[in-house]
């Protein structure tokens, strides 16, 4: 791992919550949010890039993920308990103003906390998932659907339970680095939809697949799949209807989430111009699901120069 990224640990509603922290930049600071199944690291190459254009870069792990305790009552955990960790990470560092940047399932705490408290945003980029004030449903998609398949009590402990950490973070990584939806045939379960045999991303070293299964290994997964698939995603109480800042979603062209109905339906929709009247979306032609890894470079430079002009 990178020896420039620094680790500490806050105390954030009663847990030890872990961060990795580079660069001491007093222009801005940027505050990384991960998805599944990422943690902190999938933000390396992002971090060290913001930290040499001279911003301070933060990456939290969230409860339960990586080196992070898990919460004590997992039936408990909630999106707004998310959005209150970063808001709580701000204020343990005395960060009045950040720049938030948000994928996969991330962006609904950071939405959240970029609409219910606009006066400590900056600006938001997100990868993969443009701005959101309520979540988008999956309706059209078969049973076999991945998200369907993990929200269902047991069935993704009995799928994970056959295989070791290293094949199961192996195995998604592949799939959901391809432009297809992870859908299960009937009597298949999400895991036996690639093997060994299958080659992961180029791009996707054995560093990076051990760099995962430690922390994996050590914050397990089911905790991990908690909030993203079995906790209602409803939009937060205290949100305004529409963004107030400016925003910016990097897209991956091969990235299967824009195959699901309903995005492609509200990509083009006049409703996503009304809660995001001053929005950017730029598309990267092979990227993938996991853009920021994949084609590291490309995000930084489109990332550090949009922050550049919002500073």
């Amino acid at each position: 791992m990178d020896q420039r990224i620094e680790h500490s640990y806050l105390s954030i509603r009663g847990l030890k919550l872990h961060i990795a922290h580079v660069g001491k930049g007093e222009t801005a600071t940027l505050l990384f949010v991960h998805g599944f199944p990422e943690v902190w690291y999938s933000w390396r190459h992002q971090m060290v890039a913001a930290a040499a254009a001279g911003f301070r870069a933060i990456a939290p792990d969230f409860p339960g993920y990586g080196l992070s305790e898990p919460p004590v009552d997992l039936a408990q955990a909630s999106w707004e308990g998310l959005m209150s960790d970063l808001l709580g990470i701000l204020d343990s560092l005395s960060i009045s103003k950040v720049f938030l940047v948000a994928k996969d399932f991330g962006v609904k705490p950071a939405y959240d906390l970029a609409l219910c408290h606009p006066d400590r945003v900056c600006s938001v980029v997100t990868i993969g998932v443009p701005p959101l004030v309520e979540s988008l449903d999956f309706s059209g998609l078969p049973e076999g659907f991945y998200i369907y398949r993990w929200r269902e009590p047991g069935r993704p402990e009995a799928d994970f339970g056959r295989f070791d950490t290293r094949r199961i973070i192996r195995t998604i990584y592949t799939l959901f680095s391809k432009s297809e939806i992870p859908i299960a045939k009937q009597g298949q379960e999400i895991m036996d939809l690639a093997d060994e045999s299958t080659p992961m991303p180029q791009w996707f070293t054995e560093e990076d697949l051990s760099a995962y299964t430690d922390l994996y290994e050590k914050s397990g997964l089911m905790t991990a799949i908690q909030i993203p698939y079995r906790t209602n995603a409803a939009k937060a109480e205290c949100a305004k209807s529409r963004f107030e800042m400016p925003m910016l979603v990097i897209m991956g062209h091969k990235d299967y989430i824009l195959e699901f109905p309903a995005l492609k339906e509200y990509m083009s929709s006049e409703k996503l111009k009304e809660i995001a009247p001053d929005c950017e979306i730029t598309y990267i032609p092979e990227g993938s699901h996991f853009v920021q890894e994949q084609f590291p470079d490309h995000v930084n430079q489109l990332m550090i120069d949009f922050i550049n002009k919002h500073v």
